[in-house]
């Protein structure tokens, strides 16, 4: 902390020693060691108090980092979820028009029975008979 030899130590002894005296000497000296450990204690507080702000700070850095993250993941599968219901619901319109229906399904208008037909036109494996 301080540059302080030995020698400069004695010699401010000696002079606090013929200025104070020998009778209030070791009242003083508890007095400058009691406050010396307080200015410690002072300075070991507040150096946790800084360094647990850091890692707060940190620690707030990383959890809006990980909310980002979550964030853009969720979007992403938001997309995916309304992509996939678009295409559902084209899918389901397709197969209601009437020119994708199958002659079962088609109104009656004539009187005559219509064929049936066998295939369906958006089957998976292709032109399977059933």
């Amino acid at each position: 902390m301080f540059d302080i030899s030995f020698m400069e130590l004695l010699v401010i002894s000696m002079v606090a020693l013929i200025v104070i005296g020998p009778e209030r000497l070791p009242t003083v000296a508890r007095t400058l060691g009691n406050l010396y450990g307080r200015c410690r204690n002072f300075v070991y507080s507040v150096r946790t108090d800084i360094h647990n702000e850091m890692r707060m700070e940190e620690l707030k850095n990383m959890q809006s980092s990980v909310q980002e993250t979550f964030q853009s993941i969720e979007n992403s599968v938001q997309q995916g979820v309304d992509q996939l219901k678009t295409t559902v619901t084209d899918v389901k319109t397709e197969d209601n028009s009437p020119a994708n229906l199958s002659a079962s399904q088609l109104p009656e208008e004539s009187g005559q029975p219509a064929s049936v037909s066998s295939e369906s036109p958006h089957s998976p494996l292709g032109n399977e008979k059933k």
